[in-house]
Order: structure tokens, then sequence, then C-alpha cells
């Protein structure tokens, strides 16, 4: 954990770190968390939210747990409460090019820079690496369960990325994205091996790169 931040117990509430970088003159604390690391097929997702003090954090929790209504519902209740927020998407050529840590970390940057209201002062993030900004930051293991702002994030980036995978399904049906959302299902597995693969499948993911032509294939292997 960041050297400023204190370790949090297990019975404080999920808004105590945001509470606390408030009491070090950090004014705008945001979470951001990512979505869609392990599918075969898609982008990868990112979220940044800055929540305001006063609402009910508690409400906002690991999106992982949630139903998919859940997560629509809580998203609609921030755009209710006016958060600001920003969504940051990268292909999944740019995925290939790449490798999916560094797409990962490119996207929660775009989300940031994406955000509708002002630039956030700190940024907590969801796992063990640091966005490429200059922007105070700390990353946190598990962060959805310790940071609301985090959760939040994880929320919007998971519906987002559900909603994307639902409109690939309209193109290619043959996979069931709207199902799957890319993730390596044995239906979807059965499905490249029946079909072959897609534009949108991830070609040096394991899964995927045994079904691209020698010459199609290049970038790091996931």
């Amino acid at each position: 954990m960041h050297t400023l931040l204190p370790e949090i117990s297990l019975d404080s509430d999920n808004y105590s770190l945001e509470r606390f970088l408030h009491t070090k003159g950090f004014l705008c604390v945001a979470g951001c968390d990512e979505a869609g690391r392990g599918p075969l097929a898609g982008p990868v997702v990112a979220a940044c939210v800055v929540l305001p003090p006063e609402c009910d954090h508690s409400r906002f929790v690991d999106s992982k747990i949630l139903t998919h209504r859940k997560r629509v519902e809580l998203k609609s209740l921030l755009h209710d409460l006016g958060v600001s927020f920003g969504i940051g998407i990268v292909s999944e050529q740019k995925i290939d090019q790449i490798n999916i840590l560094q797409a990962s970390l490119l996207a929660m940057k775009r989300s940031v820079e994406n955000l509708t209201g002002p630039s956030p002062d700190f940024i907590l993030i969801d796992g063990t690496f640091t966005i490429p900004m200059n922007t105070p930051q700390a990353p946190l293991i598990k962060g959805e369960s310790k940071s609301s702002s985090i959760a939040a994030a994880s929320i919007l980036a998971k519906v987002e990325r559900d909603r994307i995978m639902v409109e690939c399904h309209q193109r290619y049906s043959a996979y069931s994205f709207h199902k799957n959302k890319g993730y390596p299902t044995r239906e979807h597995r059965l499905a490249i091996q029946k079909h072959g693969i897609c534009p949108i499948h991830r070609k040096t993911f394991q899964g995927v790169r045994e079904y691209v032509e020698p010459s199609a294939a290049s970038g790091q292997k996931r």
C-alpha cells in the first residue's frame, strides 16, 4: 500500500481511504478499475469514478459479487448523483500489440483522461500496478473491497464492457458473446473449434492463437 495511506481494518467502512486522503489535502480522489483482462475476445474497458463524500458509499461493492441487474441499477444511481466518471477502452487489436497488462493500464489512463469533471489529485487503483501518469496514486490489492470509489469504477467498467459484447453478438452470433462476454466458457471454446475465430478475438491469447494463421500471429503471448 502507498506509504501515505493507513492500513485499514476489516471493520473499516469502504470510504475510509478517500476520507483520510481528504484530510491530507487531496480533495478530488478517484477510484479506477478495469474489466475484461481474461476474455478471449473483445476490448478491455476501464472506468474512473470520483464519488461525492455525502453519498451512501456502502452500496458500492465489488462488481463480481453483484448481479447484472444490480450493476445496471447502481450505474443509473451514479448518473442520478451526477458523479464524475470516465470510461477508457482499448481494442483487442491493441491488446495483441502491447499485451493485456499494458492494455489494461492504458485503458485506465484513458478513463482518467475522459473524466467528466476535474482531474483527480489522487487515484486509488485496483491491483498491483500504477497508471503511467504523474498524478499521485496507490495500487490496492483487492481494491474493490477496500475503496467504494474503486468498487464504483468496477461496476461501470463491467456494465460498459458487457454492453459492448452484447453488441458484438449481433455481428458474430455464432460465439454467444451476449452470454459469455468473450470469456473462455466451454460453449465459446467449442464455437471457436467449429467456426474458427472472428475479428474481435485476441489473437495472442491461448485458446485463440492456435487457430491463427502463422503469418497473422504477432505480439506477446499471454
